[in-house]
């Protein structure tokens, strides 16, 4: 298991380094299979039957989300049971390819899907302060390179959360931490890898200037994300959201507040470019 003080996790996976739609070649085997009689059309159809979903009664599980988009389905830990958790990523370590994530998962419930995993002899990432759980499967081969700003060291947990989600999407990331207008030559210390990135996510809570700013200097897309973080009047993250949207400079987009998933996915798809 890998933890918060561990490595980037882009890398490690048993199946790290597959290629990207690992999901479509067991399609394709599947067809071939039928094709050179190997299987019959009745066990072809079974198994596509379960392709594009397993309906669990309380939970329909997305299959067909790696062959239609080329991400991972996400499972949002609050509000189901231990029970619901596990029956929900072992449909998917039994019926899909891709990495396994749950977020916002409570530490004992995280250990509890571990131990799932483990049992499989597949390896999980834990961090701790997103309350992100992983298992990284078929992640494909590092391209592009997304750069992760925060304004402060607070906006870390939400930074990390960006970070694993594009790093299991396939693109290479790099964290830059407490980089707020507060101090600005912190910033511009960091000039030479805001200009060598091809997508930029800037995580920021209290005024969240550092999106307006980054959006100035930048030549790519920057993914606004604005936290919770910061005194009463920021209203829970409120008035960075609105400050975001207020942004000035006409390269900024801008994702829901403490959405860490929603900036790593969009700034591995920009950064990785069409799939090649």
């Amino acid at each position: 298991m890998r933890t918060d003080d561990a490595a980037s996790p882009a890398v490690g996976s048993p199946a790290a380094g597959t290629r990207a739609d690992s999901y479509s070649a067991g399609v394709e085997e599947l067809l071939r299979g039928v094709a050179e009689g190997r299987m019959s059309i009745e066990a072809a159809l079974e198994s596509l039957r379960r392709l594009p979903f397993s309906n669990l009664g309380f939970a329909r599980v997305d299959h067909h989300r790696g062959l239609r988009q080329g991400v991972v389905e996400f499972i949002y830990g609050p509000g189901k049971t231990r029970e619901q958790l596990l029956a929900i990523v072992e449909t998917q370590l039994d019926h899909d390819e891709s990495s396994v994530v749950v977020t916002r998962v409570a530490e004992a419930d995280a250990a509890a899907v571990r131990s799932l995993a483990e049992s499989r002899g597949l390896e999980t990432i834990w961090r701790e302060r997103p309350g992100l759980l992983a298992i990284p499967r078929a992640v494909p081969e590092a391209r592009g390179r997304l750069l992760v700003l925060t304004a402060g060291t607070s906006d870390l947990p939400v930074a990390q959360e960006a970070e694993t989600v594009a790093s299991l999407l396939g693109a290479g990331v790099h964290v830059v931490a407490d980089v707020g207008v507060a101090g600005l030559h912190r910033l511009l210390d960091e000039l030479a890898e805001i200009e060598s990135a091809d997508a930029i996510v800037v995580v920021a809570g209290m005024d969240a200037a550092l999106a307006s700013v980054v959006g100035g200097l930048a030549r790519v897309p920057v993914i606004a994300c604005p936290t919770s973080v910061g005194y009463g009047s920021t209203f829970g993250g409120l008035s960075a959201l609105l400050a975001m949207l207020s942004s000035c400079a006409p390269g900024v987009a801008v994702v829901g507040v403490d959405d860490g998933v929603g900036a790593g996915t969009i700034g591995a798809l920009i950064a990785r470019g069409r799939p090649v």
